[in-house]
């Protein structure tokens, strides 16, 4: 009653021209909301896009669109290398045993880190015990920290062990090989994996777990005959995370890779030392088609039955 009587006595006064301009800064605000994702996801992926567009340039530059060709996939598994008018020899075979390394340590790494990331999940959705919540903070550190620094101090750690092991055993010349990598990738796998698994038990209604308790299910049995079939779909979506996570890494593998243990990241590297060539647009294509494909396929694992 008040403000209407001096509303109507004319006594309260608007600054219009304030008000304009909060109108307007509401108006970019909005614009600003909308456009913003599209820039984001400009920057992400506009180099991508331009990758697989060159990988099918006829010509050899990357900035010159110059007609559609097949030819640099084709190099690829002909032992052919373009290299200015001449073809420069590299070895498919060696391409293909790179894959093959990424393949050992890829699978190796993830099934390992799949076991451990899931008794994990487990332990800190279900379980109680000292340590949780530090084990808990400890868990996303190989997620958050760069990948330079885990691959540094993961050498770090290695040398040192291997040091010790020479002075405990002198005839023992311990190196950096397949072993030191797939131990590499299971320190940050794990995370990857609790993480997606932890995600799918804190969605799953723990009264079937304690129907089949009252049914007289020890705790093994309820693992294996009801926990374990409904967090099926997030295990195999951690395991598909940490293998494209794994298969496609670099730094990491740099840094603890050792003689005859190369991948193809670090192959792909060996050939950019000199060097662009157009075959790297092709390779690097496959790769992104192939990331996508186990990407794609663990969103759609976990979303399976989430609803349910």
């Amino acid at each position: 009653m008040a403000g209407q009587t001096l509303a109507q006595h004319g006594k309260i006064r608007y600054n219009q021209g304030a008000i304009r301009r909060d109108m307007w800064v509401r108006k970019i605000g909005k614009f600003g909301l909308l456009f913003n994702p599209v820039v984001v996801y400009f920057f992400l992926w506009a180099p991508i896009l331009v990758l697989i567009v060159f990988s099918f340039n006829a010509g050899e530059s990357v900035s010159t669109w110059e007609g559609f060709t097949l030819k640099w996939y084709g190099n690829i598994f002909a032992n052919t290398l373009a290299a200015g008018t001449e073809a420069a020899r590299f070895s498919t075979e060696l391409m293909l045993s790179s894959v093959k390394n990424s393949l050992i340590v890829s699978i190796s790494a993830t099934t390992i880190s799949t076991i451990i990331g899931t008794m994990v999940a487990l332990s800190l959705e279900r379980g109680h015990f000292p340590g949780k919540k530090f084990l808990d903070a400890v868990l996303y550190l190989p997620v958050i920290i760069p990948e330079i620094t885990q691959g540094i101090s993961l050498a770090l750690f290695f040398k040192v062990i291997f040091d010790w092991v020479s002075l405990q055993s002198p005839d023992l010349r311990p190196t950096s090989g397949f072993g030191t990598i797939i131990i590499a990738h299971v320190a940050f796998s794990v995370s990857y994996v609790t993480i997606v698994v932890r995600a799918r038990l804190s969605d799953m209604n723990p009264r079937y777990e304690e129907a089949a308790r009252d049914l007289g299910a020890n705790e093994w049995r309820t693992f294996w005959r009801v926990t374990f079939p409904l967090i099926l779909p997030g295990v195999l979506a951690g395991a598909l995370l940490a293998f494209t996570i794994s298969l496609d890494d670099f730094v990491v593998t740099f840094f603890n890779s050792g003689v005859g243990t190369t991948t193809l990241p670090i192959f792909v590297y060996g050939l950019l030392k000199t060097r662009v060539p157009p075959e790297i647009n092709a390779i690097s294509t496959l790769m992104l088609i192939a990331s996508t494909i186990l990407v794609g396929s663990s969103l759609i694992l976990q979303g399976r039955g989430a609803d349910k």
